[in-house]
């Protein structure tokens, strides 16, 4: 009896997920924690791959939507812990409720970032190049400065006492599904769109394309995916604050992308994994020498990687494609 593929890439993402979850158990703290945040950085590169990589767009603004997938979240879970201490009862107070609470949060999350991600992309991406980029850096700034004006949400304070409900289960089912969800779609037409759109947009709307309306989608989707992303993030530090939401958070997502080759989506994860490890493994040094050299190193390391691979880790290639190509 033949399988569906579908069943099958299913099966591999489940299986993915539960050997990510068992090293998350078997790890001390902290190297459980630099895992959990390769898997969330590796979904927010992911995710912007989307907007900068397969269509071609330039965005900075990415910090802003994770900040309000965060923050949203938080706001649901937060409260949502006295509510199901108050709720009573085995059901209340155990694991299922809490996912439960915690996979709304997430969706409202996605939802709200992706409603903001609309409403950004809908007039803004008319616009091309610099411009867009200047747009959605803007917009990252403002979501930041309300957030930091806003009591309610813990303002300069930040927002603590957040769950941890992420689990490594969740991150790495979550940036399988943007792999497999992506991947998938390249091969559509719709996915083919985005490309002719990256190549040429004027050529794309001579054959029929709406350019606007594809680059809005995925800036959308996109959007979506790191509220998500930032959802997870708050459940795994289990504090936020405006500071971790700057413009320099939206430059390191788009360095991982760059860095790995724009639109190759398992380059951009590897450049995650990458960046994300190694200020942590250069950490001894600022150790044995008394000196704080360790960003120093870590930025002339960037430099001599993009000199020598000034397309990225991976260009627009794939691992899976490497075989047997130069």
């Amino acid at each position: 009896m033949r399988r569906h593929p579908n069943s099958l890439a299913l099966l591999a993402l489940l299986a993915a997920a539960c050997l990510a979850q068992g090293a998350y158990a078997l790890l001390p703290a902290y190297p459980a924690t630099i895992l959990m945040l390769c898997l969330i950085n590796a979904s927010l590169a992911t995710s912007l791959n989307l907007v900068n990589g397969l269509a071609g767009q330039f965005s900075l603004g990415h910090a802003g939507f994770m900040a309000i997938g965060a923050y949203v979240a938080a706001s649901i879970t937060t409260p949502g812990v006295d509510l199901l201490g108050l709720a009573g009862g085995a059901l209340a107070q155990g694991a299922l409720a809490q996912q439960a609470l915690f996979a709304l949060a997430l969706l409202a999350a996605g939802l709200a970032a992706g409603l903001a991600g609309y409403l950004v992309g809908l007039p803004s991406l008319r616009l091309r190049g610099d411009y867009l980029a200047i747009v959605t850096l803007g917009f990252g700034e403002i979501i930041r400065v309300l957030i930091l004006n806003i009591p309610a949400v813990g303002g300069p304070r930040g927002l603590s006492g957040v769950p941890a409900y992420s689990t490594a289960f969740a991150a790495a089912l979550f940036l399988g599904a943007l792999v497999l969800g992506i991947s998938r779609l390249v091969g559509t037409s719709h996915g083919r769109a985005l490309l002719a759109v990256r190549a040429d947009e004027v050529a794309a709307a001579a054959l029929g394309s709406s350019p606007t309306r594809f680059k809005v989608a995925a800036f959308t989707a996109s959007a979506a995916a790191g509220g998500v992303a930032g959802g997870l993030l708050a459940h795994a530090m289990m504090y936020i604050n405006p500071s971790s939401f700057t413009f320099m958070r939206s430059v390191e997502v788009v360095v991982m992308v760059v860095l790995g080759g724009a639109g190759s989506i398992s380059g951009g994860i590897l450049a995650a994994v990458l960046l994300t490890i190694l200020p942590e493994a250069l950490r001894p040094l600022q150790q044995l020498t008394g000196v704080d050299l360790r960003m120093v190193l870590y930025s002339f390391l960037l430099i001599a990687l993009m000199l020598a691979r000034p397309q990225g880790l991976l260009g627009r290639r794939e691992l899976w494609q490497l075989k047997g190509r130069p």
